[in-house]
């Protein structure tokens, strides 16, 4: 390690014991030696004993700067992984932190933007941010081109070197968790902040980000739904980011809304129809859909409309994967237990060798105690949860796909009930399923696969003729090519079957004149015509079989 890592390293250490978190480190007899350690440390004692263990951590995290906070909020998605009092905990952390100097801000701008001024490209720079989160900063202008507000974002300073160096360090201390904890295996920690690593990575591409929110934008084009704002690519790039400003109601502000008069049942209902939208008609989801990232626009309250951004991070499902979740919602809701363990193994998430109906049983011992609920009082994130959890223990791997599926839906349906305690999300979304999966099974779904394969079709039309020719003429080769190797394969039977004969002759004249040699020693005619009537069926067998 260099003279950096351990001074870090130092400070990490320092900062885990000072809120005490050396209460995470199990009893064992292989943890004994870190005890011993941490328990001569006196000089760096607990001070925040009067707090959860939960809340330390949280605060552990925050003081450890933007990669820590990043972490434990992805942490804070793996439910599957803590306990309730410590995910509710990481939950709780905030994407705001201190803003960096706003002057250094404009130099990576100008930088950015391959040297020139600010003042070239923007008016009304307001060197004060407007936010600033772990990984960006925030600024506002106006477009010298049209004078249309904007929302400079720009990557922090530094900040990937800082990035690689914690990287480091956490890699080292997730490598130590399969050995400090009875459970760590199960855990897979190297998975984990591999997984973390990439999205951290994904994040510092703000080049990226701009491409997902204009394919967005697309997506929801004059949609009542959900409104995502302008991207002017010819302004970004890996480091900086312009995007239209927004003017919106965050969706956490409930107070604000309700003096507003919005539908908050329709608002929460869109919530829901926006996921679904995304997931099954689009195959391209955000996947950070936390209420920072989501906004209430001011206009028409009545008929109320969403505003996403930051699309940093998003996911995606193939044709396969739609089809197998879709079924697996409604096979559980109609509590078919028997077709949600069919699913899962028909769709490979576990072995093709599972006892389906011990999975069957596994399954219904889990969520039918759920069912006792009125439906508006499921959560259909838990639901899917409870599935993945119980799939987890017949060795169903691990797909990044719904664990991002899984953590935004658990985003929506808090916010959901959040803005709209009643909401049924199972109602709202079950009509929205069944409409897909009878799309995707019925005359539309042909009609659709025709439209889009005939440009295809239209193209190969002239060369069909010369592929039937084609195809014809290799299959007449094909066939005279079959034809000759039965034929040898016939004759080399035939030659096989003589030469097992000539064997057989040849070993009944050896043996047959052995025996009168034995009875008469002295070499007779006889005697040697047999011999040598063996030997010659012998040759002849032998060659017939070359």
């Amino acid at each position: 390690m260099t003279p950096g890592e351990i001074r870090r390293l130092y400070f990490i250490v320092h900062t885990f014991l000072t809120y005490g978190l050396d209460e995470l480190i199990p009893r064992m007899r292989i943890t004994l030696p870190l005890r011993i350690w941490r328990r001569m440390l006196f000089w760096i004692p607990c001070r925040h004993k009067e707090k959860p263990l939960g809340a330390r951590l949280r605060l552990a995290l925050q003081e450890l700067g933007p990669v820590w906070i990043k972490f434990g909020q992805m942490l804070s998605t793996r439910r599957d992984l803590f306990p309730p009092h410590i995910a509710d905990q990481l939950e709780l952390l905030q994407d705001r932190v201190a803003p960096f100097d706003g002057a250094l801000a404009k130099k990576q701008i100008e930088k950015a933007m391959g040297g020139l001024s600010v003042e070239a490209w923007f008016d009304d720079f307001q060197i004060t941010p407007l936010a600033s989160a772990s990984i960006a900063q925030v600024h506002t202008a106006r477009l010298k081109d049209n004078g249309k507000e904007v929302v400079i974002k720009v990557i922090r300073p530094d900040i990937l070197p800082v990035i690689k160096a914690d990287m480091k360090l956490i890699y080292r201390l997730a490598r130590w968790v399969p050995r400090l904890l009875p459970d760590g295996r199960r855990l897979r920690p190297t998975e984990v902040v591999r997984e973390y690593e990439k999205t951290l990575l994904d994040e510092l591409n703000l080049a990226r980000e701009a491409a997902n929110a204009i394919q967005l934008r697309r997506n929801f084009d004059n949609s009542p739904m959900l409104y995502v704002p302008e991207v002017y690519p010819d302004y970004c790039n890996q480091d900086m980011m312009v995007m239209e400003r927004i003017y919106g109601v965050p969706v956490s502000d409930v107070v604000t809304l309700e003096k507003m008069g919005t539908n908050m049942q329709l608002l929460a209902e869109r919530g829901v129809q926006v996921f679904f939208t995304q997931v099954f008609r689009d195959s391209f989801f955000h996947a950070d859909m936390h209420p920072g990232n989501i906004f209430v626009s001011y206009e028409h309250p009545e008929n109320p409309r969403y505003i996403g951004i930051d699309c940093g991070i998003v996911g995606s499902l193939n044709k396969n994967d739609k089809r197998y979740l879709a079924e697996n919602f409604i096979a559980f809701f109609n509590r078919d237990y028997r077709k949600v363990a069919e699913l899962h193994v028909d769709s490979g998430w576990v072995p093709l060798d599972t006892n389906v109906e011990e999975f069957e049983f596994a399954i219904r011992t889990v969520c039918e105690p759920i069912f006792e609920k009125p439906l508006a009082e499921i959560s259909f994130g838990h639901v899917l949860l409870n599935l993945f959890n119980t799939a987890r223990r017949f060795n169903m791997e691990v797909q990044p796909q719904l664990v991002l599926l899984q953590k935004t839906l658990l985003y929506v349906e808090g916010v959901g009930r959040q803005l709209y305690p009643q909401l049924d999300l199972w109602k709202t979304a079950k009509p929205f399923l069944e409409s897909w999966l009878k799309e995707q099974v019925g005359f539309p779904a042909l009609v659709r696969a025709f439209k889009e394969k005939a440009p295809f079709w239209v193209e190969k039309m002239p060369e069909i003729p010369e592929l039937v020719y084609d195809s014809l003429r290799q299959g007449k080769q094909l066939q005279q090519s079959v034809d000759k190797i039965a034929r040898e394969i016939h004759t080399h039977r035939v030659r096989q079957g003589q030469s097992r004969y000539l064997f057989a002759i040849g070993a009944t004249l050896i043996i047959s004149g052995t025996l009168l040699l034995i009875n008469r020693p002295d070499w007779d005619v006889v005697t040697a015509c047999l011999m040598a009537g063996g030997f010659v069926s012998w040759v002849i067998g032998w060659r017939r079989t070359v």
